[in-house]
């Protein structure tokens, strides 16, 4: 069994910043209510506005997945589609008792 980690950033453009920001509150609620979320953590960098550290882990790939097929038809997917995306995904192997 494995669970999948989501590690990186996005940059979100200047005009876009505010809206992000205040639909990130939503975003947040409903990912972690999702099957499968067990941790999901955003935060905006003190030093650039701009950049947003993310955190994300899921029990599952199937959970994984099924979080990024919300995200697409989401309000959130919506607003923050012209963010850049800097992330790594990485499978994490969790051995059997």
């Amino acid at each position: 069994m494995s669970k999948v980690i989501l590690q990186g950033h996005i940059l979100v453009p200047d005009n876009d910043l505010e809206a992000v920001t205040q639909a990130l509150v939503v975003h947040k609620e409903l990912t972690l209510s999702e099957p499968g979320c067990i941790v999901f953590r955003v935060s905006q960098s003190s030093l650039q506005p701009n950049r947003f550290e993310v955190y994300e882990e899921f029990t599952s790939r199937e959970a994984f997945e099924a979080h990024q097929q919300r995200v697409k038809t989401s309000e959130w997917g919506d607003i923050s589609k012209n963010a850049t995306r800097h992330y790594q995904v990485t499978d994490v192997l969790i051995p059997n008792d």
